[in-house]
């Protein structure tokens, strides 16, 4: 009786490769969204169709009207197109503001949100202006006709939720001065900047519908 032996060891290695051959490869984690950015891009869906019906509404009741002011007499052009600019613009500051604080550079995260903020607060600073205008000097309410009703509907709507993304950033704003935002609140952030990000894009829609085609 005798025992086989491979002295060159090729059993062995051709064991080693089986097992490794038959070994699955570590599994890495996918990068999933966090609830909070499934919850706001619920909500983003829900507000797609209503400022949809809005618009639809706006574009309906154009030029129906029988008694003036009419878009063409009483809207500017160049005073939205200013307050325009500033509202673009914050979409590139908040997104700096979104790269700064995953770099952890807590100076440029305050320093791009404020930005983006104080932006904010000119496009609303510019509408109230125009509206102050509309109202006093052309005379037109939102009870004036079908164009004033729909107008400040639409207008109206959009510049709240401009309003409320600017509460909610001033808030993570005082907690960023106070030192209670780091970088491991990026996922409570984010979901702040895909909603200023829609809103900004909600207003290209509402300008051109408005104050390109509309006039």
């Amino acid at each position: 009786m005798s025992n086989s032996v491979d002295p060159t060891g090729a059993g062995v290695a051709l064991q080693a490769r089986t097992a490794a051959l038959a070994t699955p490869p570590p599994i890495e984690p996918e990068h999933t969204l966090s609830p909070a950015m499934w919850g706001t891009i619920a909500f983003l869906v829900s507000e797609c169709a209503f400022f949809g019906t809005l618009i639809v509404a706006y574009i309906t009741f154009l030029n129906r009207d029988t008694t003036g002011p009419t878009p063409a007499e009483v809207l500017s052009l160049a005073l939205v197109a200013v307050t325009t600019t500033c509202l673009l613009s914050s979409s590139f500051t908040i997104h700096a503001a979104e790269k700064a604080l995953k770099r952890g550079s807590m100076g440029g995260f305050k320093f791009w949100w404020a930005a983006t903020i104080t932006l904010g607060v000119a496009f609303l600073a510019g509408t109230a202006y125009e509206w102050t205008g509309l109202i006093r000097d052309d005379g037109l309410t939102i009870s004036t006709n079908l164009f004033g009703t729909t107008f400040y509907t639409l207008v109206g709507f959009h510049a709240f939720h401009v309003t409320a993304g600017v509460i909610v950033m001033l808030t993570i704003l005082g907690l960023a001065l106070r030192n209670k935002v780091t970088a491991r609140q990026e996922a409570a952030v984010a979901p702040v900047a895909l909603y200023w990000h829609f809103v900004d894009g909600v207003w290209i829609v509402v300008f051109l519908v408005v104050y390109i085609i509309g006039r």
